[in-house]
């Protein structure tokens, strides 16, 4: 089941802002963190030296420190960018709709997570390529298929069966959501279990509409 929602409603679900769980899964990890620190010391070393050569009382000089203010939080507000980057994704989108589904099948595959060039033991530079599993859940209602929600497979979705009951957003280009062109994140009431590769979503506001909806659904 597809059920529309107002421009408001889908605000208050999808925020343009970061949240605290976006902005953590936004962090990255040591590898990144490490890129944007360089960033905000190099950035704002250079900034302010350039800044000091100009003197900081003239309008060259504080442009040059509101600059190096600016890389010197790299490190704290790139997370940020990323998240309100994320969200546009699906925020672009001119309809929403909650949807009350079942996973009507699901399987696993193999995705390249990384890829980097490496030295093989005879000298010659080959391209290496690390993969992870996803789980890919078919979703189903009432009028047949309507998607497919994909994410890296964790311990925690070794619970997930055929026949479940899932909920999320669904946004699409057409009034009539033919085809759904993208999935938020996705709760599964049966098992308390949140799914996805991003959290999109004001997970409470998510779960209390389900709850009121599924009722009358199921």
């Amino acid at each position: 089941m597809l059920i529309p929602l107002s421009g408001a409603e889908r605000d208050q679900l999808l925020p343009k802002v970061a949240t605290g769980p976006q902005f953590s899964a936004c962090w990255g990890g040591p590898q990144v963190l490490l890129q944007r620190v360089m960033i905000s010391v190099v950035g704002g070393l250079v900034s302010l030296l350039f800044g000091q050569a100009f003197g900081f009382s003239g309008p060259w000089g504080s442009f040059l420190l509101v600059i190096g203010i600016v890389f010197g939080l790299t490190w704290l507000w790139a997370p940020v960018a990323v998240a309100a980057q994320q969200n546009g994704r699906l925020r672009r989108f001119p309809h929403t709709a909650l949807v009350m589904a079942r996973v009507g099948d699901l399987f696993m595959e193999e995705r390249v997570a990384q890829r980097r060039e490496d030295v093989n033991a005879k000298g010659r530079l080959e391209l290496v390529e690390s993969k992870r599993r996803w789980l890919n859940l078919e979703l189903d209602d009432e009028d047949g298929f309507l998607g497919r929600l994909a994410f890296p497979l964790e311990q925690k979705h070794q619970g997930i069966r055929r026949g479940d009951v899932i909920c999320c957003l669904a946004m699409a280009n057409r009034r009539d959501f033919s085809p759904v062109a993208a999935f938020s994140d996705a709760w599964l009431p049966q098992q308390n279990l949140w799914v996805g590769r991003y959290p999109y979503l004001r997970r409470d506001l998510l779960i209390n509409l389900c709850r009121r909806q599924r009722t009358a659904w199921v």
